[in-house]
């Protein structure tokens, strides 16, 4: 199945608007609501059905409705602007530390922000609970298990510092880990990891800000949510 995004063609938003503020619609609303002839508004309609967003109503006269990927991809739309809104990121950060107060840190070798040093952080997957997400990320990228806690919540807005313009916008669930397990994989793909202080992690030219704010809540005992903006130069980005 295609995963339309953001921008995906207006005559298809139009259609999947009518439809999302519906039950079920006839074929001539749906080219109505296209502004096209029969023959477009048809090609644009078959699209949708082949990408698994619209069907036939079964034993219908030419009703339309929206399958049940259809119903979740249209409910993320801008009713007002017929476009689907833009998301925010939703990841894990996990703050791992041994039992002689090293944390694990994480020097990332991709593309954006690379060569910045930071946490071990992933995305939360479709149907993932928040520590089975932590959990998975930890595995993959280090070769090491923990025992885990969520301790937290960090929204994150990263910003052009010339410009102003929003480069990234990510909620964090802030994981602790504890009693970490298995041999530590220096080399994984597109990071580098090391346990270290924070004095040492301090004396790293590129390091994103917002680690010693999850350290912090980490120490505090006490779950928190933070909000915070951080601007970073383009070419760091």
């Amino acid at each position: 199945m295609t995963q339309y995004e953001a921008g995906a063609h207006e005559a298809q938003m139009k259609i999947l608007r009518a439809m999302l503020l519906a039950n079920e619609v006839s074929f001539s609303d749906l080219a109505r609501a296209a502004d096209m002839t029969n023959d477009h508004a048809n090609f644009h309609v078959q699209q949708l059905i082949k990408n698994g967003y619209v069907q036939k109503v079964p034993k219908s006269h030419g009703q339309y409705e929206l399958t049940r990927s259809g119903k979740e991809y249209a409910n993320r739309m801008d009713t007002d602007e017929a476009q689907i809104e833009k998301q925010p990121k939703l990841s894990v950060v996990l703050v791992v530390e041994r039992h002689d107060g090293l944390h694990l840190h994480q020097q990332r070798l991709k593309q954006p922000y690379y060569g910045f040093w930071g946490h071990v952080t992933g995305k939360i997957r479709w149907g993932e609970t928040m520590l089975e997400a932590a959990a998975r990320e930890l595995m993959e990228e280090t070769g090491i298990e923990a025992d885990l806690k969520v301790a937290g919540f960090y929204h994150k807005l990263d910003y052009d510092e010339l410009s102003g313009e929003l480069l990234e916008d990510k909620y964090f669930c802030i994981v602790h880990g504890r009693n970490p397990r298995g041999d530590l994989l220096a080399e994984t793909d597109g990071q580098h990891n090391e346990w270290m202080t924070v004095e040492e992690f301090e004396t790293k030219d590129k390091k994103f800000g917002s680690v010693k704010e999850t350290i912090d809540i980490i120490k505090s005992g006490q779950t928190q949510v933070k909000e915070k903006g951080y601007h970073y130069r383009l070419e760091d980005y």
